[in-house]
């Protein structure tokens, strides 16, 4: 999700065995194996305590991550550009007890993302001017002390550590100015940090496909900023890394792709389409109106189209093999939408891809959105769109004319990309049809076969080569539908009354169905036992959603638990309403939790709120 000044992720994490010392001597007794934790049957999710920052929807509770042996949280706070550190020896009441500011490294700096291993604490930070190189600085986590910082690319929106502790990975966006007049290259900085004094960077950049861009976009990777290479179209955004740490996977979300980076010689070895996810088929079914009253309308829309765009990303190992869960969000490159300039026609102060599918279909045309929400890329290419009638005749759609399709408790609201979906020729350039729907060279019109949404409205699971193993399809919003799903502390509230809400509304049931839905975006993997299990925080809805996914092959939802307590205020009061927009979790196993029991530790964005949650086991 983009926010001013900063982009928005969660913490990954790589998940390995604990083993315990082995023991010397000189005798005969056998060394001690591995120490072996009980796998449960089961769990539940507690929430045991918080903190609050007090602030409400300014990204003051973000990012966490944990070190286990000060027993310090730190979460980034992005309302004040630096890291809160939080003492959680006592789970049930953490507690406030510093901040980490990297404006003494670079003034007016922002810091986006932080990630700990063994007591050092490594953050991202990025420049006053989001275009202009970022910094990457170590902290110790017991004092706090500034250890080293180096320059990287241009935003970097994530950082972690490989799991030996010997490398930091960024990931550097490189999103353009608002205006897109200024559109810095993506990139990964790939540090050497084992002399914490003298980090080495190298740089994975992707200049090496500069030049293939019309074969990426045959494959299926988006690439479609104005007049942008490769190099600075991909926007690298969250990072995943291999259990041995030889291979990172980085989430390229606006690209709808992955990719594949080798640590020891910090290149981008490929990039992976994710594909589309097909609405039209039984079980990746969605509500795709706003406006359709009191009626949860969860069905097949054949010729829709879900790019996946995930946001935070996890690998783990199963049956040998390394697996990939994404957290499906979606995101729209939406740049100078303030600007009245822009919606005025000058195409020269932004660049904005989303659009509502009743103005992008219209008989008449979509001249009446000048300077409304018209961007003006698309109308310099035709002064309408259609939809064909041999996908969408089912909603009413006939040659010339978009009819019933249209409407607002059809399709009518669903944003979509205007960038993709319309009949093109040979060269790429657009097929021109006559406003009766003839193709026609001379004609005026873009025909549209498909429409492409945000976000798939679930998780996956792919294989190291980014191929789909499982996705959880339209399980999310049917459960959420379900009298099985329950909201609040006490479990107490029907999802369904409240069914795909925004994070910072009140009494707005089904506010987000036309847009991304409940939004999963934040993701982070626990191993109890011989199970993993995955964590995924609903941005919009609200929640964490409990998944076992030791089987890649077959996931089952184990539990849900929002801790959002009153929904009707709008806005939320934060007296009352509880937690609000999860957007970076962390998960602590119990041999490094303050309270010897697994926790879960969950950002959330709009309240501003920490949250810990206990995860009760069954066995």
């Amino acid at each position: 999700m983009r926010q001013p000044n900063i982009r928005l992720f969660t913490t990954s994490l790589v998940m390995t065995a604990a083993l315990a010392a082995c023991g010397g001597g000189s005798d005969d007794t056998p060394a001690p194996g591995p120490v072996t934790e009980a796998t449960p049957a089961g769990l539940t999710l507690e929430k045991i305590g918080g903190y609050s920052s007090g602030q409400f929807d300014v990204s003051a509770a973000e990012i966490p991550a944990f070190d286990a042996t000060s027993k310090r949280l730190f979460v980034v706070n992005a309302q004040l550009g630096a890291v809160d550190v939080l003492d959680l020896s006592n789970p049930a009441n953490p507690v406030k007890i510093n901040v980490l500011d990297a404006t003494a490294i670079l003034a007016g700096a922002e810091i986006n993302s932080v990630a700990v291993h063994n007591g050092i604490v490594a953050v991202a930070i990025q420049a006053p001017v989001k275009t202009d190189p970022g910094r990457m600085a170590l902290y110790r986590a017991a004092d706090l002390s500034l250890i080293s910082s180096v320059t990287i690319g241009a935003q970097p929106d994530m950082v972690t550590f490989t799991p030996d502790g010997n490398t930091v990975l960024v990931a550097n966006e490189g999103e353009p100015s608002d205006d897109y007049q200024t559109d810095p290259e993506g990139s990964v900085s790939v540090i050497d940090v084992r002399d914490r004094a003298n980090p080495v960077v190298r740089t994975a950049s992707f200049t090496a496909f500069n030049g293939q861009e019309a074969t990426l976009r045959a494959q299926g990777v988006r690439i479609y900023g104005p007049g942008a290479t490769a190099a600075k179209d991909l926007e690298p955004e969250y990072i995943a890394v291999s259990a041995d740490g030889s291979t990172a996977w980085v989430t390229l979300q606006e690209n709808n792709a992955l990719a594949r980076v080798n640590i020891a010689t910090a290149t981008v070895t490929s990039v992976l389409p994710l594909g589309f996810k097909d609405h039209g088929a039984a079980g990746n079914e969605l509500d795709a109106s706003d406006t359709d009253g009191s009626t949860i309308n969860i069905r097949t829309w054949p010729g829709v189209r879900g790019m996946y765009l995930p946001d935070a990303m996890a690998s783990y190992t199963a049956g040998g093999q390394t697996y990939l869960v994404t957290a499906n969000e979606g995101d729209a490159r939406a740049w100078g939408e303030g600007n009245a300039d822009y919606w005025n026609g000058d195409a020269t102060k932004g660049f904005v891809e989303e659009f509502r599918v009743k103005h992008l279909v219209n008989r008449n045309g979509w001249a009446t959105r000048a300077g409304d929400d018209l961007p003006p890329q698309l109308n310099a290419l035709a002064t309408g769109g259609l939809l064909d009638p041999a996908t969408f005749s089912y909603c009413g759609a006939i040659a010339g004319d978009p009819a019933g399709c249209r409407a607002d408790a059809a399709l009518g609201r669903l944003n979509i990309s205007w960038t993709m979906g319309y009949r093109t020729n040979p060269d790429g350039s657009p097929m021109m049809f006559s406003a009766a729907g003839v193709a026609d060279p001379a004609g005026t019109r873009l025909m549209y076969d498909n429409l492409y949404s945000y976000g798939a409205r679930s998780f996956s699971i792919w294989n190291a080569n980014g191929t789909l193993v499982w996705d959880s399809g339209s399980a999310i919003e049917k459960f959420l539908e379900s009298p099985d799903c329950r909201l609040g502390r006490t479990r107490s509230i029907p999802c369904a009354t409240y069914f795909n809400s925004g994070h910072d509304e009140g009494n707005a049931r089904d506010s987000r169905s036309d847009a991304k839905g409940p939004e999963p975006e934040g993701l982070a993997l626990g191993k109890i036992g011989n199970k993993t299990f995955a964590f995924i925080g609903l941005e919009r809805m609200g929640g964490v959603l409990v998944y076992d996914i030791t089987n890649p092959l077959a996931p089952t939802r184990v539990d849900y638990l929002n801790t959002r307590d009153e929904w009707l205020t709008d806005p939320p009061d934060l007296a009352t309403a509880g937690d609000l927009g999860p957007e970076g979790l962390v998960f602590i196993a119990a041999k490094d939790s303050p309270n010897g029991k697994p926790l879960l530790v969950v950002g959330n964005e709009v309240s501003g709120t920490t949250a810990v949650l206990q995860l009760n086991l069954t066995y």
